[in-house]
């Protein structure tokens, strides 16, 4: 769920606009006069990237017990999982077909348009030598990297050592995350089968950790409009402008697959499954998809797509009920989609190549770790660190992104919505269709 802060937006905006301008006016000055570049350099290397640093480290503190708690808090609030019955299995197959598809078309588009490689290879070098000694290993030991077959997910996803594999080696990596997901997973199935009065305290407990953790991201956060600049001046300075062609391509593909997700799968699903005209059903939620789109937040939404759902489209209050207050939760086709393409996109930057086993794994993950994303302004920030490091890329990478993530948290946000209206209509006329079966036998 993308969530957003009209004003710290404008001024994470603003930051970014001030330090790419800064940036840029640096490596002028420093064709003639290549002591002030140098000098600049050695400003951003001992003042720019340490306060960067604080701001990324914050996010990372959270990554572990974050994608924990709100992925098994997810499951835990479903209650019984053997009472959810057939809407329940609806719509959750609805949610994840969705979250699939968009993170599928996202990848198809990275693959294409390869924006991480407008960099040539001396940038990527350069990158490299700055970021990523994660990245240099992975890079150096990627041919001897063990063939993936079923032992290997295993190994992945159930080490012996739990907690080692999760708190990591050393004080300068992130744990391994697909372990920590495997087992919130599992200890949210199993506090839905709890009593009732253990399993509200245990949900409780774990929503608990999880607003603590995400006050942590909201502290850090307070730092975005600072750190934004400083981190991309730092890159333009060290690296050169080819980086804002990278990004550039990198968030205009975002955007254009964003809306070919909303507009087009979405609109193919009503074809297929509802009698709805899609034409007619954008026209009818125009004011949902505006006011997603300009909020950025899909809980204040809500009650725009309930009323819309009730009145506007005739769907069954139960029906809308149910569906759409998961889907704002749980439904999260443009944030899974987008969480693929930034891995995808900064793997490419540092040179890293993901295998097409490697990359339908991202799907995986991007799927789980989107419903696992904090309500707030950059909830997906921890979990995005969580996924790179999972492969192998330097999580410092995020900084390069993040500028631009304010800008497509807007669209982000309306292609959840959309996609949580679009959902709640196709399971009301399937409910429908078998209610008439079920009278049609009876």
């Amino acid at each position: 769920m993308a969530e957003s802060n009209r004003p710290l937006s404008n001024r994470i905006l603003l930051g970014l606009v001030i330090g790419v301008a800064a940036g840029v006016a640096t490596l002028a000055i420093g064709k003639f006069s290549p002591e002030f570049l140098a000098f600049m350099r050695k400003v951003a290397t001992n003042v720019f990237d340490p306060f960067g640093q604080i701001f990324l480290r914050m996010l990372f503190f959270v990554v572990i017990p974050l994608v924990f708690a709100s992925l098994a808090t997810g499951i835990v609030q479903l209650g019984r999982l053997d009472r959810l019955g057939p809407l329940a299995g609806r719509t959750f197959t609805l949610f994840f077909l969705n979250m699939a598809i968009g993170v599928g078309l996202g990848l198809i588009m990275m693959n294409v348009l390869r924006p991480g490689n407008q960099l040539d290879a001396d940038t990527k070098t350069r990158l490299l030598q700055e970021f990523g000694g994660a990245a240099q290993k992975h890079i150096a030991t990627g041919a001897a990297s063990p063939q993936m077959n079923f032992m290997t997910i295993v190994e992945m996803f159930m080490p012996k050592n739990l907690f080692g594999a999760v708190m990591g080696h050393n004080n300068n990596v992130i744990g391994d995350v697909l372990p920590l997901i495997l087992f919130a997973i599992l200890v949210g199935a199993v506090g839905t089968r709890l009593v009732e009065a253990k399993r509200q305290k245990l949900q409780d407990t774990l929503e608990l950790v999880s607003e603590l953790m995400t006050g942590i991201v909201h502290f850090a956060l307070k730092l975005a409009p600072y750190a934004v600049p400083a981190m991309i001046y730092s890159v333009i300075v060290k690296i050169g402008i080819d980086i804002l062609l990278a990004l550039g391509v990198f968030a205009l593909g975002c955007i254009v697959v964003m809306l070919l997700h909303l507009f087009g799968t979405m609109s193919i699903w009503l074809k297929v499954w509802t009698d709805r005209s899609p034409l007619q059903f954008w026209r009818e939620i125009r004011a949902v998809l505006v006011t997603a789109f300009s909020t950025s937040s899909s809980n204040a939404t809500l009650p725009a797509a309930l009323d819309c759902a009730k009145n506007t489209l005739g769907l069954r209050p139960s029906v809308a009920g149910f569906v759409l207050p998961l889907g704002t939760t749980m439904n999260m086709s443009g944030t899974a989609l987008y969480e693929g393409c930034v891995v995808l996109f900064v793997a490419q930057v540092f040179g890293i190549d993901l295998s097409l086993g490697q990359q339908l794994t991202l799907l995986l993950l991007s799927v789980l770790s989107a419903v696992a994303v904090a309500g707030i302004p950059g909830g997906s920030l921890p979990l995005i660190a969580g996924l790179l490091v999972t492969f192998g890329i330097p999580a410092e990478g995020i900084g390069i992104v993040l500028g631009v993530d304010r800008v497509l948290d807007m669209v982000r946000t309306m292609t959840n919505v959309g996609s949580d209206v679009v959902t709640t209509v196709v399971v009301d006329a399937q409910e429908r269709r078998a209610d008439a079966r079920a009278a049609g036998t009876a």
